[in-house]
């Protein structure tokens, strides 16, 4: 599935390919978007050939930029969306805070290191994007929850980096 929103993707922002970095700005761009992140940035980079380092480079850069600002706003527009008198921002508050919910057991019992594995592994639902989400809405400290999405990022990518460049057979 994430190899077929990455090429749809890809062939929304075929007009930035045009670029001397165009490949470059659309990896960055779906590593930056929720539900994608980091994973569809990487098949994305695998996809349009570029070298794997500047790939993973890329992919982690766009990733992380949204996490501080999650990790301060989020429960801001989480309050606001629940008090809307707009439907489609009450029916987001619930989806978003059902979400929440359903993960942060996990989170909450394992503390830093369950967040940094709950990023780390690339499931869907999992990510730099929930990850911020849920230690936002348990006011987990911020420098910590930024550094253990950081690391669940990297490990992540490395899972990711060996399935997307399908680095286990050139070794194999």
């Amino acid at each position: 599935m994430a190899e077929k929103l990455a090429k749809t993707l890809i062939g929304m922002m075929g007009g930035l390919l045009s670029l001397s970095f165009g490949k470059q700005l659309v990896v960055f761009i779906i590593s930056m978007l929720p539900i994608l992140e980091l994973r569809g940035g990487l098949i994305a980079a695998s996809l349009l050939e570029l070298p794997p380092v500047e790939s993973y480079i890329i992919a982690i850069i766009g990733n992380i930029i949204p996490v501080p600002f999650i990790l301060l706003l989020i429960n801001k527009i989480l309050k606001a969306m629940e008090k809307s008198r707009f439907k489609l921002f009450n029916k987001m508050h619930s989806f978003l805070h059902k979400k929440i919910m359903k993960n942060k057991g996990s989170i909450e019992k394992y503390g830093f290191w369950g967040l940094v594995l709950f990023v780390g592994i690339p499931l869907p639902g999992t990510g730099a994007w929930t990850g911020s989400i849920i230690a936002a809405f348990l006011e987990m400290d911020r420098k910590k929850a930024f550094l253990a999405i950081f690391l669940g990022m990297i490990m992540a990518s490395i899972i990711m980096m060996i399935i997307s460049f399908g680095f286990l057979s050139k070794v194999v």
